[in-house]
């Protein structure tokens, strides 16, 4: 039985109420047939005390001259009487002596004159303890599991009881009637079911199915922050839906919660990252500053070939661009850079080559700028060789990796930096953290290249965004143009 308390309200609801109504409506039917069949049998009564006077007024004189034959034919009369005037037709007459003896009957063979009213079964026996002084008249008998109703009344002469007039009736006689009746009920009853059934599972269902949303949120809450729940689901003010608000308000309050989580985590593990990343940046920038003291000694010397000379050139800016990622790293820190040109789009294009190569990458390149760009030149180069590395490492082997970069249309003061590649698209969990620390989209990275592009596009104040577009991976970065120094001051 408990598996019934264990189902869904969307069932628990409907199924209980239509038990209700079914019950409520089969108690009604049974009292409304108990109430039909005592009518009928109040008809009865009436109807037989109608006919035992007339046949008591009638049969008195005949007991006075002791008229047998006259006896019988008066009690007869009714039997005989197709057109009767009762609502059902008596089954017998009797006329009983004061010594409760049959003076006459309608039926000689099964009631005897002259026998005893005991001696004719249980019924009459029953029946003659009945009759006695201080009797209520008309006498309704109803034996337990007879199948005869007995009405008797006395007959009396100038206040002289002369016997007693009993007419039985056969209760069979009742059936048509009754049955009448019952299919009358029985079809109000099932238009009543037919009505209230379908309405009551639709208001159950209608209930319920807020519930049921309800504890299907609630049991999201220990993996994640469920949605609130809509508007239009529930739109009162009952208990329900103040329920239903308060749910709203925990989930809100709940998300703020969260919210904050996030903020306090990302933050101590930005704050962690940053004291580590100013401590490997000063023990970079000593070997560094020797190392471009070298090459700029180097690049002295008048006996050099224009292809080393080009190399030195090559190695001196990416030197450089070491320096200025480093210290765009560091707080409290201002990089004065120079502007960006050609020759840092043709670095970037020499530099990544070698796995564009390795992984057979169809590199398609466009680059729209003029001699040079009021832009950082070694901050916006980091951006370019995150971005296009990043994008030759995740595109499939043998695959396309893309880049556009110029001004954007509607505005000359902002760069637009455009990288796609035809690799495994991002989920929306790893879009929603993409550019945090350590959240690497591929196996074996270290997931620090992104939060480096987004921290120095932050210090240069642009923007970078990611997106699935056309089956392949974009990502779109938008600077200012004009000075080309970098803040990383704190505000």
């Amino acid at each position: 039985m408990r598996w019934l308390f264990n189902l869904s309200f969307r069932h628990k609801i409907p199924l209980w109420t239509s038990f209700l109504i079914s019950f409520s409506i089969f108690v009604v039917g049974a009292a409304l047939m108990a109430r039909a069949y005592e009518d009928m049998k109040n008809a009865v009564v009436i109807s037989a005390g109608n006919l035992g006077h007339t046949l008591a007024n009638t049969v008195a004189p005949t007991l006075l001259h002791d008229d047998v034959w006259r006896a019988f034919e008066i009690v007869r009369s009714p039997i005989r009487g197709e057109s009767a005037q009762t609502p059902v037709e008596v089954d017998a007459v009797v006329v009983l002596a004061p010594d409760h003896k049959v003076f006459v009957s309608s039926d000689p063979d099964t009631l005897p004159m002259l026998a005893a009213a005991a001696a004719l079964g249980a019924d009459w026996k029953l029946l003659s303890t009945q009759l006695g002084p201080g009797t209520k008249w008309p006498l309704v008998l109803e034996p337990e599991g007879s199948s005869y109703l007995y009405v008797a009344l006395p007959i009396t002469d100038n206040d002289a009881q002369l016997g007693h007039l009993v007419l039985r009736y056969a209760k069979s006689v009742f059936h048509p009637w009754f049955i009448d009746t019952l299919w009358q009920g029985l079809g109000l009853g099932l238009l009543v079911l037919a009505v209230l059934i379908p309405i009551n599972w639709y208001w159950g269902g209608r209930m319920a199915a807020p519930l049921v949303d309800l504890a299907q949120r609630m049991g999201m809450m220990p993996e994640t922050v469920p949605q609130p729940l809509p508007a239009d689901l529930y739109p009162y003010d009952d208990e329900l839906g103040q329920l239903f608000h308060a749910y709203d308000r925990m989930v809100l309050a709940l998300r703020d919660k969260a919210a904050l989580e996030n903020e306090m985590v990302k933050s101590e593990r930005l704050a962690a990252i940053g004291q580590l990343t100013a401590g490997i940046a000063h023990e970079i920038n000593n070997p560094l500053a020797g190392l471009i003291t070298v090459v700029d000694t180097l690049k002295l010397r008048r006996d050099l070939d224009p292809r080393a000379l080009r190399s030195l050139e090559l190695i001196d800016r990416g030197l450089m661009q070491i320096r200025d990622t480093v210290a765009a790293l560091l707080v409290q820190t201002r990089v004065q850079a120079r502007p960006l040109n050609q020759h840092d789009l043709e670095d970037i294009h020499t530099l990544i080559q070698p796995q564009v190569g390795k992984r057979r990458i169809q590199l398609e390149w466009s680059a729209a700028m003029p001699v040079e760009l009021p832009a950082p030149a070694s901050l916006v180069r980091q951006i370019l060789i995150n971005l296009l590395l990043n994008a030759v490492q995740a595109a499939a082997e043998g695959g396309h990796v893309s880049l556009w970069l110029g001004r954007k249309e509607d505005s000359e003061a902002w760069l637009s930096i455009v990288v796609r590649n035809d690799g495994t698209l991002l989920g929306d969990e790893q879009l929603a953290h993409l550019f945090e620390p350590f959240a690497s989209t591929r196996p074996g990275g270290h997931g620090l290249g992104l939060w480096v592009t987004y921290q120095i596009v932050t210090q240069l104040g642009g923007r970078i965004a990611a997106r699935n577009i056309d089956g392949q991976v974009e990502f779109v970065v938008n600077l200012p143009l004009g000075e080309t120094s970098c803040s990383t001051a704190s505000a």
